[in-house]
């Protein structure tokens, strides 16, 4: 059993101290991947510090919209149009989420979709970091030929019954998580563990969290009416474009940079420090875009899969926020 063969591993080893005490393995199926795609089931494992299963949850939400690929998730209109609203769910998926960190497979993409949903409900999420269970598979060296969940979950010999059911998806998530997390308290592996933001696009102000308020109570609170953030215009960037960056070398001022998924640093700061530097900051990318930024390389983006064609260097936040600290002068 996966169980007995992974506690006679990794029991011996001390338990790091710096370890989240507990974790939310979700899974979202939504009618789509855009932006204004809705969730329309969603389902929680609750883990605790070494990641042993509390309870699970699971519910359908009516995205008052069509399904979209119904081939995929199988939830057709008729199915969920009974199911509650998502801000009628929103409480008790608040409460199981709280004072965890959210784990999910491609985590970028659950942590938007959910977050999109509480500021459409004028709320937040009460999540402050997550773990993508991609990422952990590469900080711990695993011989995964891609990193599609189930290729993680035969990896840990946990069967998949039903894929692309919310339910299902987030129960091998969790027994695969389970001996992944025990693998890296046993080597000392530092979680890649990234901090949620409310998203600024959706609202003016930031939103109250549903779930644990000060005092430990939870509720709505009080909201504020906002809409789409208005794009702020640039000056535009007086240096010319030197080219691509190479590994290992500096950026130069006049160099193209762009953005795709999630990031730490709340994007239009990230964006503020790049023009600041001298840098032309790209909404879109193209041959002629220097540098790609992204947690998520393996995300299937436009400005990702662009990047790919195109052969696009590209580096994570952190790794950007280095070079940020020595950029080249252009050429005079």
């Amino acid at each position: 059993m996966l169980e007995d063969r992974t506690t006679e591993a990794f029991s011996p080893a001390p338990w790091p101290a710096a370890y989240p005490q507990g974790y939310a393995v979700v899974d979202v199926e939504t009618t789509g991947l855009a932006r204004h795609d809705r969730i329309i089931s969603a389902a929680v494992y609750r883990l605790d510090a070494r990641g042993e299963v509390e309870d699970h949850w699971y519910t359908l939400v009516n995205p008052e919209r069509d399904p979209g690929p119904v081939w995929i998730h199988g939830l057709t209109r008729e199915t969920l149009e009974g199911a509650p609203l998502f801000q009628d769910v929103a409480g008790e998926f608040a409460r199981r989420l709280a004072d965890r960190v959210l784990v999910a497979h491609n985590a970028v993409f659950d942590w938007q979709m959910i977050a999109r949903e509480y500021a459409r409900a004028r709320s937040a999420a009460p999540v402050r970091q997550r773990l993508c269970t991609i990422a952990l598979a590469k900080e711990l060296g695993l011989p995964l030929a891609n990193h599609k969940l189930e290729t993680l979950a035969a990896h840990f010999g946990v069967v998949q019954r039903r894929a692309h059911h919310a339910l299902d998806d987030a129960r091998v998530l969790a027994e695969a998580f389970r001996p992944s997390l025990r693998a890296a308290a046993a080597g000392g592996v530092r979680l890649p563990l990234h901090e949620c933001r409310p998203l600024t696009e959706w609202q003016d102000h930031p939103a109250p969290v549903i779930g644990r308020q000060p005092g430990g109570q939870g509720g709505y609170g009080g909201h504020r009416t906002g809409g789409w953030r208005p794009s702020r215009k640039r000056p535009a960037c007086p240096y010319p474009n030197p080219g691509r960056y190479e590994d290992g070398k500096r950026l130069k001022q006049g160099m193209r940079v762009a953005f795709s998924g999630d990031t730490s640093i709340e994007r239009e700061l990230l964006e503020d420090r790049a023009t600041e530097a001298g840098l032309h900051v790209a909404t879109s990318l193209s041959r002629l875009t220097s540098l790609l930024v992204t947690n998520d390389p393996d995300s299937g983006t436009s400005k990702v899969v662009k990047a790919r064609q195109y052969g696009t260097p590209v580096v994570d936040e952190a790794a950007f926020g280095q070079l940020l600290r020595d950029v080249e002068p252009a050429d005079e």
